[in-house]
This record gives structure tokens, C-alpha cells and sequence, in this order.
């Protein structure tokens, strides 16, 4: 079915349903073969992308709101989330909607709170809904054209994100259970964009005690085998808690 009857079907169900004039945007980034990926869907009959949302239920918190909407999207709830930003601009959305009827819920004016969240890579599942024909990973030095104010969504959550990484910390919702140094360096300078001093990585993070060294390495490379680390969640959670100091 068409996207526009479906949404024309469901629209009364829709006004009884949600909270009106209000929605939910999610940019979801996943670590990928040493790229930063960013999750997005195609809507049938259109051929921009979307980043997923959704709509606040009049019995939900809006952060269970927006918790229900990942998961419908990535099959998992274990997800680092973080409300970012509104965005209301005057006719932000509507224009994706021209062809519909006035009275159609989807074309009203809708303020949406945006929230980004960390998602682990492998065990994300790709679900495709009715609404959709594709849901994908995009590089994000490789995004498709986005529909309606999208694009302004994501930049603003990858601005955002750059930001906190001075002030948290972050890799146990992107990176494996075990990884290294150089792993997690190339992490941080992926969403920075911009390259970090080796000696200075490895000392300012270890400053930050928030790893656990293993005894174990990784195997199978040219050169000595580098050291495998893991979070230790107490002081990581605390760390995201009580903040860190400096920048990088």
C-alpha cells in the first residue's frame, strides 16, 4: 500500500493516539570498520531519506517515547540516549506532506525533540516497518540526501556529540566488549574529525581511569601484539554522571 493511504487510513486512530504538534527524531551512530555510520530509513514514495521518529503516546514519557521508537527500529533497547536539541521552525515538516488533506495528522506543524543515541553495530537489526522500503547504515562522510529538516537534525546531533566527548566519555555502546588503544583512538578522532596526538591519547585517557587492562592481546597482526582493554562500567557510568575535565 501507498504510503499516503496508509498514513490517510490511520490518521483519526493517530489525532486519539499521540500527543498533537509533538515528535521524536533519532540519530542513531554505529562504529563500523573504523567508520562512524548514522542510521537511516527510506519512506515509501520518497526519495530522500529520513532519520527514524515517531510520535509521544498520551500515556508515555517522552523518553520512553523515544526508547519505544529505537527499538522498533534497531530490535534492542541497550542503547547509550541522549535528548539534544528541539526543533520547531515554521514549516519544518509539513512540506513533505503537500499532497495530503489538511485535516491529515502527519501534516500538521510538529515540534520534535531530538535525541541521538550510541548504538553497538552488531547487534543492531535492521527493521523495515510499513511506513518504509529500506533502513540503512550511511557513512557519515557518505550521507544520502535527507527529507524535510533532517539533515539540520543530524548535523546538529554530530556537533553535539563532538561537544560531550570533551566532558564524557564514550566508546562502550560503539566499540567491542574488548578492543585496543589504537581502536579506541581511532574512534575518538573519527567523531572529531580531526587527528590526536598518540602519546597524549594514551596518557589522558588512562588519567581518566575508566579502563581495565587485560591480560590479553590481539593476535595476528605484522608488528607486537597490542594490548586488549575493556570499560569498567562502574567508573564509566560515573564518569558520564559526574563529567570529565578537559578537551581534546
Amino acid at each position: 500500500m501507498e504510503l499516503k493511504k496508509i498514513l490517510e487510513t490511520q490518521s483519526e486512530a493517530s489525532w486519539k493516539k499521540y500527543i498533537p504538534t509533538l515528535s521524536i527524531d533519532c540519530v542513531i551512530f554505529g562504529f563500523y570498520e573504523t567508520s562512524l555510520q548514522v542510521l537511516t530509513v527510506k519512506m515509501k514514495d520518497q526519495e530522500a531519506w529520513a532519520l527514524p521518529g515517531g510520535y509521544v503516546q498520551k500515556d508515555e514519557n517522552v523518553d520512553d517515547a523515544a526508547i519505544r521508537i529505537l527499538k522498533d527500529r534497531t530490535g534492542t533497547e541497550n542503547v547509550y540516549l541522549q535528548q539534544f536539541y528541539t526543533f520547531g521552525n515554521l514549516k519544518r515538516s509539513e512540506s513533505a506532506f503537500e499532497a495530503y488533506d489538511d485535516s491529515i495528522w502527519n501534516k500538521q506543524r510538529f515540534v520534535s525533540i531530538g535525541y541521538y543515541a550510541l548504538a553497538d553495530f552488531s547487534k543492531v537489526n535492521l527493521i523495515i516497518d510499513k511506513y518504509s522500503t529500506a533502513c540503512e547504515w550511511h557513512s557519515i562522510d557518505n550521507l544520502p540526501s535527507f527529507m524535510m529538516d533532517h539533515r539540520t537534525i543530524f548535523d546538529k546531533a554530530l556537533l553535539t556529540l563532538r561537544e560531550q566527548l570533551n566532558h564524557h566519555p564514550i566508546g562502550y555502546n560503539l566499540l567491542p566488549e574488548k578492543f585496543t588503544m589504537p581502536e579506541l583512538q581511532k574512534l575518538y578522532e573519527i567523531i572529531l574529525g580531526k587527528k590526536l596526538n598518540r602519546g597524549n591519547f594514551y596518557r589522558k585517557i588512562l588519567r581518566y581511569d575508566i579502563l581495565t587492562k587485560l591480560d590479553e592481546s590481539r593476535k595476528g597482526g605484522a608488528h607486537k601484539a597490542p594490548d586488549l582493554y575493556s570499560f569498567d562500567l562502574e567508573k564509566y557510568n560515573n564518569a558520564l554522571k559526574e563529567g570529565l575535565k578537559g578537551s581534546w
